[in-house]
């Protein structure tokens, strides 16, 4: 029996990531602001523990990982799920929107990953998975501050994975693409207070778009819960797991980009080191 971690899990993915791993028999340590929603949802069972956590407040991250310990002794899988999404374009953010949007989405991610990992060491064994977005390979429109936590999130993992690896520790980070949940609800998405006019044909094109979309992305969730369980079943998991068809022609799309603009700048890019023999 394996021991999940996973944070944001009243909801959205990190409820079905939940019940796909107590129907796989394992046990799950499921946290959220309020507790209760978990248990409402679930049920009490002896598989699964409901832990207080936000994961802004670096107390109550070590005092639910010490819960998780205290319960079940040990933690194998960290799913870092939870999050938000802010839309509005770069100058219509302002400075505590952002600082609130990377105060969850990455410094709440560090704050349990550090709790965490000092386990995953005494074992010399556990998966870290990171939630990330096809946002976090590729920036669009309206979603800069957003994709900007993402970004941070896919370079942590990367440096995260060459670092733990010799200790018999894995982490991945999952690029979901555009799935059809609550993420573009009042209570997962919060807007820019400012909206400027000279951004009505860029950024509120993208705020038009994303009303339009709600519950009608291509992204089926509960598929990709049962991807979970294929990643951490997997001997050798990857880095990056882009789940989602949008995911994989965004990725393709922008390699082609970026491949095609280095071969144009290619001879500029080699013309600032030192010359050979200097």
């Amino acid at each position: 029996m394996r021991v999940w971690f996973i944070t944001g899990a009243s909801r959205g993915f990190g409820a079905l990531i939940t019940e796909q791993a107590l129907a796989a028999g394992d046990a799950v340590v499921a946290t959220a602001r309020d507790p209760s929603t978990v248990t409402a949802r679930f049920g009490s069972l002896p598989r699964l523990l409901a832990a207080k956590l936000d994961v802004t407040d670096e107390v109550q991250a070590q005092a639910a990982v010490d819960q998780a310990v205290k319960t079940f002794g040990r933690i194998d899988i960290l799913v870092n799920n939870a999050g938000y999404g802010l839309l509005g374009g770069v100058e219509e953010a302002s400075g505590a929107e952002v600082e609130r949007l990377f105060a969850t989405n990455v410094f709440g991610l560090l704050a349990v990953t550090r709790a965490v990992l000092p386990h995953m060491r005494r074992q010399r064994a556990g998966h870290i998975i990171n939630l990330s977005s096809i946002g976090g390979y590729q920036s669009f429109i309206g979603w800069g501050a957003y994709c900007a936590t993402k970004f941070a999130v896919e370079g942590l993992t990367e440096a995260l994975a060459l670092e733990v690896a010799p200790l018999g520790i894995h982490a991945t980070v999952v690029e979901p693409g555009f799935f059809r949940t609550d993420f573009l609800d009042d209570q997962s998405l919060s807007r820019t207070k400012a909206q400027i006019e000279d951004y009505h044909a860029t950024v509120g094109g993208m705020r038009d778009f994303a009303a339009g979309a709600n519950h009608a992305q291509p992204g089926d969730p509960a598929r990709l819960a049962q991807a979970f369980i294929a990643l951490v079943n997997a001997p050798q998991p990857p880095v990056r797991l882009p789940l989602g068809s949008d995911t994989v022609a965004a990725i393709e799309k922008k390699n082609a980009f970026v491949a095609g603009e280095l071969a144009q700048w290619r001879k500029v890019a080699l013309s600032t080191d030192f010359p050979a023999g200097a």
